[in-house]
């Protein structure tokens, strides 16, 4: 591979039409010289998937449509669930009606582009709606197998997002961390300060908020306090040392404390106390071992987030704002909202789906030229 395959592939983020032949089932393409040979037939497609998820048809829907105007046939989509609806286990989506020999081979790529990021919406809106309060940041690019599919991704995120404004009023993601994907979050640029990185290269936290504040004067600073495992002791300086942007409301700690130990001042024995001063409630119940994880254990834990609230606020910093980040997936979200526990922001990109086999969507011809035929166990999916 030269260079010039290398700018192509970084320039082209999903296949082209041109390209549909090298990424397609290989028996579709097979099909559809046979259909060549016999002649075309005008179909009709359901589109299904086999667990509830919220609707994030556009980028299928869209590259359906400009495969159709570049091959220069006519495909209609009825789109019985509109972007942002819940739909039901086994329900049809959508339904694509057009010449079987020109839909044949896109059955492939359409799948890929729907099922995920119903999933991930799914996964978003159920994260914003336990949450909404909070606003969330999505991050996850580095998490995503490739250009195509933190786009997917990060529209997803939107998606479930707008729902979770519609149904809850939450206030959901209010950016992501990539200017590619912005625009759909309502933004031209990504957010965003700092990783561990520059803390590390300034060698401490306080001087890696130094230079950035001066590097970007006019912006809100997010600092990460977990690096030296001095979550509170650095934030405490942080404030210190920028003391205008604490009270201004224009400064953040982040936790992204590592699963390994626990935030600064807190054991198991600590970590009780915190939550039976703040919400007793929330550890009386049966919890497994993950869900105490959560409340309780090492890393970001609710425990840990009250703890650092506290010592910001028994400081004089009510103002500052905290950041969580590490593994916010629906599950760890739920068990923050049971606790109460106060974030202001959360960064993730844990609405990726965990079972990749509940994103596979299914695609059915239930019309041949007007007459219904399907595969029997598949009537269903027959228009009601």
């Amino acid at each position: 591979m030269d260079s010039r395959d290398n700018d192509r592939i970084l320039q082209s983020p999903r296949p082209s039409v041109s390209d549909i032949a090298r990424w397609t089932d290989t028996y579709f393409l097979r099909t559809k010289d046979t259909v060549g040979r016999f002649g075309d037939k005008r179909v009709t497609y359901a589109i299904f998937m086999r667990r509830p998820v919220v609707s994030a048809p556009r980028l299928a829907v869209e590259w359906l449509q400009g495969v159709a105007r570049e091959r220069g046939f006519e495909v209609e989509v009825d789109l019985l669930h509109t972007e942002g609806r819940w739909i039901g286990a086994g329900e049809p989506i959508l339904y694509i009606t057009g010449p079987l020999y020109h839909l044949v081979d896109l059955e492939t790529l359409l799948l890929m582009k729907l099922g995920p990021a119903c999933v991930a919406a799914y996964n978003a809106f159920t994260m914003c709606a336990d949450l909404p309060k909070v606003a969330f940041l999505a991050m996850d690019a580095r998490h995503c197998a490739g250009t195509e599919m933190a786009e997917i991704m990060a529209y997803a995120a939107s998606v479930g997002s707008a729902r979770a404004k519609r149904k809850v009023g939450a206030v959901g993601f209010v950016g992501n961390a990539t200017d590619a994907t912005a625009h759909y979050f309502g933004r031209s640029a990504g957010m965003g300060t700092m990783p561990h990185a520059l803390i590390g290269y300034a060698g401490s936290t306080v001087r890696a908020a130094e230079m950035f504040h001066e590097t970007f004067p006019d912006q809100n600073l997010t600092v990460l306090v977990d690096y030296f495992g001095r979550e509170v002791t650095d934030s405490l300086e942080v404030c210190r040392r920028l003391p205008h942007l604490a009270e201004e409301g224009r400064l953040s700690m982040r936790i992204d404390t590592p699963g390994g130990r626990f935030i600064e001042g807190l054991d198991p024995p600590g970590s009780y106390a915190v939550l039976e001063r703040h919400v007793p409630a929330a550890i009386r119940g049966y919890r497994d071992e993950t869900q105490l994880r959560y409340l309780i254990g090492t890393g970001v834990s609710a425990a840990a987030i009250f703890h650092l609230r506290d010592a910001l606020d028994a400081a004089g910093f009510d103002k500052v704002k905290i950041v969580a980040s590490s593994g916010f997936s629906p599950a760890k979200c739920r068990i923050m909202a049971e606790a109460q526990a106060p974030i202001d922001v959360i960064g993730t990109g844990s609405y990726l789906p965990e079972r990749w086999t509940e994103t596979y969507a299914t695609a059915d011809i239930i019309e041949y030229d007007g007459e219904k035929r399907v595969k029997v166990g598949r009537e269903f999916l027959f228009r009601k």
